[in-house]
């Protein structure tokens, strides 16, 4: 398993806008749509990698909870389908329903939107204030396929605890690793 960790966008920028393919709705869905007005949280993940395997219950269970508080979650696989079937819109479909996705799963197929937000792993997290300015990016927590700690969630939740209470993060913010995103050659 090859670990490719976040390229760290930087705090302050601005979400960039888009315009993706629900594969749940089968709508197309943009920022505007999807964003919120107190937090929002865009993950690039995917169906086969590894390390989302790992986390996928808690990102659920995430999800749900924060849900209830005004927090959008967003998720977006940009990965090259033509070298990685398993992560095609059909599958992705499939894949949302079996493990219980509250949020739309987007197909990011030009790979420009991860090319936007500087995504180089799945997962990759990232969280929005009300303005879509970037307040965190990173790890969902230290818990890794094979290293024995706990998945909690817990780098994503302190971030958006401080969010919801209008407060900065201050703690050191970790790059997520995980399976580098499967770009398309060319």
């Amino acid at each position: 398993m090859a670990r490719t960790a976040s390229n760290m966008l930087p705090l302050g920028t601005k979400a960039p806008d888009f315009r993706l393919p629900d594969t749940v709705s089968d709508k197309i869905l943009s920022l505007d749509e999807l964003k919120s007005d107190k937090a929002t949280v865009i993950m690039f993940i995917c169906n086969h990698c590894p390390f989302v395997k790992h986390v996928d219950e808690i990102i659920v269970a995430l999800a749900k909870h924060y849900q209830t508080k005004g927090v959008s979650f967003i998720a977006i696989n940009s990965n090259d389908v033509e070298n990685y079937p398993q992560d095609s819109p059909r599958l992705m479909k499939v894949e949302a329903e079996k493990v219980g996705y509250t949020f739309p799963y987007l197909f990011d197929e030009t790979q420009e939107v991860a090319k936007a937000y500087r995504a180089a792993c799945t997962p990759d997290f990232y969280v929005f204030d009300a303005e879509l300015k970037c307040v965190y990016r990173g790890q969902l927590d230290d818990s890794r396929p094979g290293n024995g700690r706990p998945v909690t969630g817990q780098d994503l939740r302190s971030a958006l605890n401080y969010v919801l209470d209008n407060q900065a993060i201050d703690f050191e913010q970790q790059p997520s690793v995980g399976c580098s995103i499967k770009w398309k050659e060319g």
